[in-house]
């Protein structure tokens, strides 16, 4: 699977293939038509308490990862369903946090790659 991380808000590319958002919230400030987003697949975005205690803080960014890991296994549904949704192609997975390094879509990218490569 060929997945790219990307915030949500910087210009699309050919090269991004499937653009999926992967927030719970939608961005501040942006059209869905600006957005280019194809499929808004929110429900694999971490719970509002998670997300909310982790505030992109770097120094909790290990627990974040293994606290939201392990909400994903804890929804196989959920899970199939995306992959499903996601294809084969390439795949952009969208974030709005303007911190790069720490959020919930890299979290999601390292997933993917782990338990489907």
């Amino acid at each position: 699977m060929d997945i790219h991380v990307k915030r949500v808000y910087e210009a699309p590319s050919p090269d991004d293939g499937k653009r999926v958002l992967v927030d719970r919230l939608w961005p501040r400030g942006l059209s869905r038509e600006k957005a280019h987003v194809d499929l808004w697949l929110k429900e694999l975005a971490p719970s509002t308490e998670l997300r909310k205690w982790f505030n992109h803080e770097p120094e909790k960014w290990d627990e974040f990862r293994r606290r939201y890991l392990q909400e994903l296994q804890q929804q196989p549904a959920v899970l199939a369903h995306a992959i499903e949704s996601l294809g084969a192609g390439p795949v952009t997975l969208l974030f709005g946090s303007r911190e790069a390094r720490f959020n919930d879509a890299v979290a999601l990218k390292a997933f993917f790659l782990t338990r489907f490569t």
